[in-house]
């Protein structure tokens, strides 16, 4: 098994796994792990972390046995007097520890399948609601504007001088004098971003009436 220290969050390995996976009994493993200890003291300046382990014993009983728990780095400094056979053995198996500590933490950023399928059904929910509904019979500012050769900010600008319409909160109102005479709309728009967040936006559109208004206040001929 994996485990992590608390300090700096290392990936580490018990010197009885090492034993296991190289095939080598666990006290020449330890061997091994104290003649090398003191040149790894003199250029790191640490000594290899000492703790024990529980054990089932063949009777059913139990042990604490010492053991010492290295990180990938030191397991390999310490592989480096095993032989290739044992060596490569110790590289692949952290190579998979590290994969499946990769599938994991995939795993957790994943969300969970119960609200992926709520998810599902509010955007199948969505679509259906916007099949049912009838299409769109009003321009937004966008379109209008192209028909009088206008950028939309431009002519959002012109409408906002003439007091035909009024920005607040971050959207365009029409004047409140014009508002009983069905010359806009306002239009919901429903998207999703990649992490399943709903976004609703309500925007001012023209019905044809207010296209028919707007022509006549800015000298275009009526529809």
């Amino acid at each position: 098994m994996i485990i992590k220290t608390v300090n700096d969050n290392q990936h580490m390995m018990t010197s009885l796994e090492i034993a296991e996976v190289t095939g080598k009994n666990h006290k020449d493993v330890l061997k091994a792990i104290r003649k090398m200890e003191q040149a790894w003291v003199d250029v790191c300046g640490r000594k290899f972390a000492l703790t024990s382990r529980t054990v089932v014993q063949p009777n059913g009983g139990t042990r604490e046995v010492p053991c010492y728990q290295l990180t990938k780095t030191e397991c390999l400094y310490i592989a480096t007097k095993f032989n290739d056979e044992q060596r490569a053995k110790l590289v692949l198996r952290w190579e998979q520890l590290e994969l499946q500590e990769l599938e994991r933490k995939q795993q957790l950023a994943l969300p969970s399948p119960k609200k992926i399928l709520a998810l599902a059904d509010e955007i199948i929910g969505e679509g259906l609601r916007l099949l049912n509904e009838p299409a769109e019979d009003t321009l937004t500012a966008t379109q209008v504007a192209k028909t009088f050769n206008m950028t939309t900010l431009d002519f959002n600008a012109i409408l906002r001088d003439m007091g035909i319409q009024y920005r607040r909160d971050g959207h365009w109102n029409i004047s409140d004098d014009l508002a009983d005479r069905n010359l806009t709309r306002l239009r919901t728009h429903v998207s999703y971003s990649l992490k399943g967040v709903k976004k609703i936006k309500t925007y001012m559109t023209w019905t044809l009436d207010g296209v028919r208004f707007l022509n006549s206040k800015l000298g275009y001929p009526n529809f």
